[in-house]
């Protein structure tokens, strides 16, 4: 596998999942959070990494997606997404993710999304990216329902 290292769309993330058990009435259950966040700049390997209960993940940036992070860091609260399995009461994280849509696509089933602050180094790594490609300008046709009907616009005058 070819080594994990920062570059101009990925940013290796390294940090530590939390549990803390907590009481709901009279259930109790685990509540994670993300703890001790490292932000990787020398060569890792191009997997999630494990070291003292500890993980490196890639946050990889794509073109595609850059008007989710112009949102996201548009935002008050700007954040990154990080999409965990859960499997026997342990998560096991899969992706790191600055677009809100990529996490919100894994809400369903057996996925946990946990989110941190982007840290500001890595606020200003995403500008940057999103400086050197440009923004993305979505464009949406608008469609007709009924093809039928001959429909005339507000500017035709009638």
């Amino acid at each position: 596998m070819p080594d994990l290292h920062k570059d101009e769309s990925i940013w290796p993330i390294a940090f530590r999942l939390a549990s803390e058990e907590k009481q709901i009435g009279r259930w109790s259950t685990l509540s994670w959070s993300i703890e001790d966040v490292c932000l990787y700049e020398q060569d890792k390997k191009n997997e999630v990494a494990q070291s003292d209960g500890g993980y490196i993940l890639p946050l990889e940036l794509y073109r595609d997606e850059r008007t989710e992070y112009r949102f996201n860091l548009s935002s008050q609260d700007p954040h990154l997404f990080i999409v965990c399995e859960e499997e026997n009461e342990q998560l096991s994280p899969l992706l790191v993710t600055a677009a809100q849509s990529v996490a919100g696509s894994y809400m369903d089933g057996d996925y946990q999304v946990l989110h941190i602050q982007i840290p500001l180094q890595v606020q200003a790594w995403m500008e940057a990216f999103i400086g050197r490609h440009g923004e993305l300008i979505e464009f949406r046709r608008k469609r007709c329902k009924d093809k039928s009907k001959d429909k005339k616009g507000r500017s035709s005058g009638n």
